[in-house]
């Protein structure tokens, strides 16, 4: 029987990429996101190239009630499944916590923090129960690593995906399942846009004078990651672009700057 994927934040980023490369691979995909549109030609895309089922669900994360419910309303072929990417995620502003909206405070919080919660309370008793070497992977950041300017919930929020990915490790220690936290430092996906509210012109300074990496370098460290023999536990993994040594230790160059003009 074909391994089954279930991969949330699918619609685009690290989610999107990461459902493509698990297609390439012939596992089967159950694909989460709020936007059904998007899902919807995700798995058109996918099925041009690739013979697998896919199954898509309209999910919001922070809302638990509906995570629980529709997890749990899933066939039961559905619900072996093999591996859990935790990739919705998001963060909003770049505002000194003293001066930031309430409003933020919860988005973050609920999506980053709370949404994983839900999400992996639900689907990891269908893994034990169904008795499968399963691997949950949890996207976090370089900047859970420490805080920077302007970022403060968002750096705790992935601060807590490590914790929380340790206690799961700690929590599943005598069943097959595997933890893994992803933590990676700049990728050019639409997360900056999202951070500052469409403005494109200041997403895009994020990026200046430095090569970074994609969602598909991202998408292909997971595949390797869950791909390992089953003795294998890689606990955390943290990649950067070249030229980024933490989350705020980054060399723009001058030259790669004049030249994305």
């Amino acid at each position: 029987m074909k391994k089954i994927v279930l991969i949330t934040g699918a619609s685009s980023g690290i989610g999107r990429a990461t459902a493509l490369r698990y297609a390439e691979k012939s596992y089967d995909l159950i694909l989460v996101a709020r936007r059904m549109d998007k899902l919807e030609k995700l798995k058109d895309e996918i099925l041009k190239f690739q013979n697998i089922e896919i199954k898509l669900l309209k999910i919001d994360v922070s809302c638990a009630e509906e995570v629980k419910n529709t997890i749990n309303s899933l066939e039961d072929r559905w619900k072996k499944i093999d591996i859990l990417i935790n990739s919705a995620g998001l963060a909003l502003g770049m505002d000194k916590i003293h001066e930031s909206d309430y409003s933020s405070f919860d988005n973050i919080i609920d999506v980053n923090v709370k949404g994983l919660l839900y999400i992996s309370r639900a689907v990891i008793p269908l893994m034990l129960d169904a008795k499968v070497d399963g691997h949950i992977i949890n996207l976090g950041s370089t900047a859970g690593r420490g805080a920077y300017s302007g970022g403060g919930v968002y750096c705790a929020s992935k601060a807590a995906v490590k914790t929380l990915s340790d206690a799961m490790r700690i929590d599943l220690i005598d069943t097959p399942i595997r933890v893994t936290d992803i933590q990676p430092g700049m990728v050019e996906t639409s997360f900056s846009n999202v951070r500052f509210r469409g403005d494109e012109k200041k997403a895009n300074t994020v990026y200046e004078g430095i090569e970074p990496l994609t969602a598909e370098d991202v998408a292909e460290v997971i595949i390797y990651t869950t791909s390992l023999p089953q003795n294998i536990q890689i606990c955390e993994l943290m990649l950067t672009p070249n030229k980024q040594a933490t989350g705020t230790n980054i060399y723009r160059s001058p030259l790669l700057h004049e030249n994305k003009k």
